[in-house]
């Protein structure tokens, strides 16, 4: 998410410019910030095996982009990955998540829908895709948000 408040997601695409938000659950350090328990308005968790066998954890859905205040709630969105940004470290450096090597995650205030999709394989976890929307990037279901 964007470190500062009311900021795009894609005017914070730059070093120092976003930091890692997790549900509680999720959480583990204090270098993140807490998503609220409502965060996500409806959503659809799914796994299974990718196009190469490896395996991949998704959760596409509504969001409520009120509840951060980091957020711009007309902003269209952006795009955090675990394989962008300065030397391919990541947006947020040094992002990831927890048991898989790869990542990619759409945050669309406007939308107001999101996507996260956790892989062990890149193929599962396409980055070139950040203007295309999450229906695009992570198929699944988005429960006609706006």
């Amino acid at each position: 998410m964007p470190r500062t408040a009311h900021t795009n997601v894609g005017d914070s695409e730059h070093p120092g410019g976003m930091m890692t938000y997790c549900t509680a659950a999720a959480r583990y350090s204090t270098l993140q910030g807490e998503l609220s328990a409502d965060f996500w308005r409806n959503f659809e968790f799914k796994a299974g095996a990718g196009v190469n066998g490896g395996r991949y954890a998704q959760l596409t859905g509504c969001i409520r982009p009120e509840t951060v205040d980091r957020l711009n709630v007309q902003d269209f969105g952006g795009q955090y990955d675990s394989s962008g940004g300065v030397g391919g470290q990541g947006n947020p450096q040094g992002s990831k998540c927890m048991g898989y090597n790869h990542y990619v995650e759409l945050v669309e205030p406007a939308g107001p829908r999101g996507c996260i999709k956790c892989c062990d394989d890149p193929a599962d976890c396409p980055v070139d895709r950040d203007t295309l929307g999450c229906p695009r990037v992570i198929p699944g279901n988005y429960f006609n948000c706006g």
